[in-house]
């Protein structure tokens, strides 16, 4: 029988904490932070997992060759039940999204499954994939500002978009190695996202005058979450870089995926909301302990 053990693996459940952060950015991007945001995060939660059990059952005989410990191809998960727990929870995380968000959520939620598996079954390995599992987390941050004016968490949402696209492209690599070339332009992606997250533009609505003594810290915060990001996934690509062995673009990839809350902190911070910033990039310290005993990716 397939344990939960086989199943969070599946999924790859500790990465799971790269998502709320998304649809907080998201909120706090267009000022509509509040209890629906958490369900919100919640259906995300749900549609990424079930990409994750998408992708598993889509590759599983590719990963009988190259990845022969992963849960179906060591046969502790069936393809047929892998493709159920795809199909139920990408249900689940539709319907959830349309409880808490009604049809505003509901119409970004139907693209965002559509683009994962659309990823899953068709772009993955294409020159396009890259760009379509961009445009899953540009989404997601979109579905937190689905109860506001989504327009206003465009920037966010592109800048999370690009962080995604570079995890990708080094995603790519994870089995075979790479050249030095990739994680040098990767990583001057990363550069171009930390500065994009502490540039965007800040609400314009006045600071109440019993909190301008803070403002220091609050034009601090951003610029402290987007270096520590940078520290944390631009250190992993600098040591590709070094040496492009499979095994360290597996890591670096994997940092991409568990430092992503120090950036999606860093946007959420930018947008006025820096208690709540700090508390979303403590999950990338979590997610890296985790990751040690259950991979990301």
């Amino acid at each position: 029988m397939t344990s939960l053990a086989d199943l969070a693996e599946l999924v790859r459940a500790p990465a799971a904490l790269s998502v709320p952060g998304d649809l907080v950015a998201g909120a706090a991007a267009a000022g509509v932070l509040g209890p629906r945001t958490a369900g919100l995060a919640g259906a995300s939660v749900l549609l990424y997992w079930a990409g994750m059990a998408a992708n598993d059952w889509a590759d599983h005989r590719l990963d009988a060759e190259e990845r022969p410990e992963r849960p179906i191809p060591s046969g502790r998960v069936s393809p047929a039940a892998a493709a159920g727990v795809a199909a139920g929870l990408t249900a689940a995380g539709l319907g959830l999204a349309a409880a808490v968000g009604g049809r505003r959520a509901a119409a970004v939620a139907l693209p965002l499954a559509a683009t994962i598996w659309g990823y899953d079954l068709v772009a993955k390995n294409t020159a396009a994939g890259p760009a379509v599992m961009a445009a899953c987390r540009g989404l997601d941050v979109l579905l937190g500002a689905s109860s506001g004016r989504p327009v206003r968490a465009l920037p966010a949402a592109l800048t999370v978009a690009a962080h995604t696209w570079t995890v990708t492209a080094l995603s790519r690599r994870e089995v075979t190695g790479a050249d030095t070339a990739l994680p040098r332009r990767t990583l001057a992606g990363t550069a171009l996202v930390a500065l994009a997250a502490t540039a965007l533009p800040r609400p314009t609505a006045p600071t109440p005058a019993p909190r301008r003594r803070t403002a220091p810290v609050a034009a601090a915060l951003p610029a402290a979450l987007a270096g520590w990001y940078v520290a944390r996934y631009g250190g992993a690509q600098a040591r590709v870089a070094a040496e492009p062995t499979a095994g360290r673009v597996r890591a670096a990839v994997g940092a991409g995926i568990t430092g992503l809350p120090s950036l999606q902190g860093a946007l959420t911070a930018r947008a006025g909301a820096g208690l709540l910033g700090a508390v979303v990039a403590l999950a990338a310290p979590l997610g890296g302990r985790l990751a040690r005993k259950l991979s990301p990716t």
